[in-house]
């Protein structure tokens, strides 16, 4: 058996023969076009189809929605090719002659190729169409591979960069510690006094480096309220300001500001 191949290396003949056969098998008749074939109202037919599927006759074919020629949705029962004859036979016997013309009509429409390989083969111009248009599309494909490829290797880059700040983030809010001054201090890479002046000039804390209500609510400060034996006055209350998680990310993040502005000036 000879059997061919079309341009893009398919090849023809037994296989494509069969998904020719299975297409026409598949093929369906709407409930409309049974209507105009025999000369009746559409939901005159309709009933005839939900009766004979009440009787068991046939399947009750599905339903799909397709817009008139008035531009309204109906719904249109889809009718596979046993059945059309079953139901033309109901309705108007005399009309299965028409039935099977249209039938015909049909399965040659989805039988015949959709692309003529010969035709094509046979004009250069056509040929030369096609391949230039299929070239402008692989050129196409390559400069939308070339720019995700750019815009990966951008996103490989910020991971990247912002790996040390995801890493800082999980090891310190996620955690739930509060530190101390010292503690913040060491963490951020300078000394427990010039931050707690840091603080007092950004309104975290008071000049006695008690924290504000306001940052507490915000959960960027919190407080340890204790005492103090002092030798002559007895015992005195102490208030030592905790910074959170959240709170010593937010500081980090202005402390490496104003080092970037230093280094500007």
């Amino acid at each position: 058996m000879n059997i061919s191949s079309n341009p893009h290396g398919q090849p023809l003949g037994i296989t494509t023969h069969f998904q020719i056969q299975q297409n026409v098998s598949q093929a369906r008749m709407s409930s409309r076009e049974i209507a105009d074939l025999v000369g009746s109202r559409h939901d005159k037919v309709k009933q005839s189809i939900e009766r004979l599927a009440e009787r068991g006759v046939i399947q009750l074919p599905p339903m799909g929605d397709v817009k008139n020629h008035q531009g309204q949705t109906v719904a249109e029962y889809q009718i596979c090719k046993r059945d059309t004859y079953i139901i033309v036979a109901q309705l108007c016997p005399e009309f299965t002659a028409r039935l099977v013309d249209r039938w015909q009509e049909l399965e040659e429409q989805v039988a015949k190729p959709a692309f003529d390989y010969a035709a094509v083969l046979s004009d250069p111009r056509t040929l030369l169409a096609l391949l230039t248009e299929n070239v402008t599309k692989v050129v196409a494909l390559e400069a939308d591979n070339t720019e995700l490829t750019k815009e990966n290797h951008l996103l490989e880059v910020k991971v990247e960069q912002d790996a040390p700040k995801v890493a800082f983030h999980d090891m310190v809010v996620v955690s739930h510690k509060t530190y101390n001054a010292a503690q913040a201090a060491k963490i951020i890479g300078t000394g427990r006094t010039r931050l707690l002046q840091f603080m007092r000039q950004k309104g975290w804390v008071t000049r006695t480096n008690e924290p504000y209500q306001a940052k507490i609510e915000a959960g960027l400060l919190d407080v340890k309220l204790g005492t103090f034996d002092h030798p002559t006055q007895g015992t005195i209350p102490t208030c030592s300001t905790l910074i959170t998680g959240k709170g010593l990310t937010k500081l980090q993040a202005m402390w490496q500001s104003r080092e970037a502005n230093l280094l500007e000036q």
